[in-house]
């Protein structure tokens, strides 16, 4: 019975990731995610039941349009993989309770932040704003977690990347300000503190490597939203065992 609840995660985060396709290709663009109904971008054919289950599809079709041949970006089914993987890992840590369903909200939310990044370079305030009411939502049926701890951790998240930015002359985006507004609303101050902190580290190393692989030169644009969701994945698997090994080394 526990194998199929897994399962049944995992496929419920590919319909997930299926849908966050949908807003990665339509909402840059400034276009509805409700209407029209899914169609290819080439040919603009309506894609019918068989043609949307997520992974299958792109699998059976060999990556191409059924209609046109117009090759099918991996990204479709990346997307639905990863986002059923997260949710999954997600339940193996948290079970099915208000908590995981508010970190499988918000995974949903920063998947899709970070592949509009990685394409567009923007960071789209529609999506943040969707972010912060389910984030409302969320607190108001978890009021017993405590409130201020998670206005604490957005004023945090958002006041110290509006902080860099200043002092940097800008070189830290609006758009990653709202974003760790919104992470330190979901999670609190404490663990913001190790999202700021781990984001910092991993985007250094990230963007080392994309200059070494001279995949990016050293004056081009380097999405930060996708550091900033590793290192929120890691803080709420991981944050407070490293919060309390870390004391623990201070204190000797």
């Amino acid at each position: 019975m526990e194998i199929l609840l897994y399962i049944l995660i995992f496929l419920f985060g590919t319909i997930i990731g299926s849908f966050l396709n949908v807003v990665i290709h339509r909402v840059p663009r400034k276009e509805s995610i409700v209407y029209p109904p899914s169609h290819c971008p080439k040919c603009g054919h309506e894609l019918k039941t068989i043609d949307l289950i997520p992974i299958l599809s792109y699998i059976l079709l060999k990556g191409r349009c059924r209609y046109c041949g117009e090759k099918i970006s991996a990204r479709y089914p990346v997307v639905e993989v990863l986002t059923g993987i997260v949710f999954l890992i997600i339940y193996y840590k948290f079970g099915l309770d208000f908590k995981a369903f508010s970190y499988m909200f918000l995974a949903s939310i920063l998947i899709s932040i970070s592949f509009i990044d990685m394409e567009h370079k923007i960071v789209p305030n529609k999506i943040i704003i969707a972010g912060f009411v389910g984030a409302i939502i969320f607190r108001l049926l978890m009021y017993n977690y405590g409130f201020l701890d998670y206005v604490l951790g957005l004023i945090l998240g958002g006041g110290i990347l509006l902080l860099i930015s200043l002092i940097s002359g800008g070189e830290m985006g609006g758009g990653d300000i709202k974003l760790m507004a919104l992470i330190g609303f979901f999670i609190g101050w404490k663990l913001t503190i190790l999202v700021l902190f781990l984001s910092v580290i991993i985007g250094a190393l990230g963007g080392a490597i994309l200059v070494a692989l001279k995949i990016k030169g050293r004056k081009d644009y380097i999405p930060f939203a996708p550091y900033i969701s590793i290192a929120w994945f890691i803080s709420i698997l991981y944050g407070y065992e490293i919060l309390n090994y870390y004391i623990k080394f201070i204190r000797g």
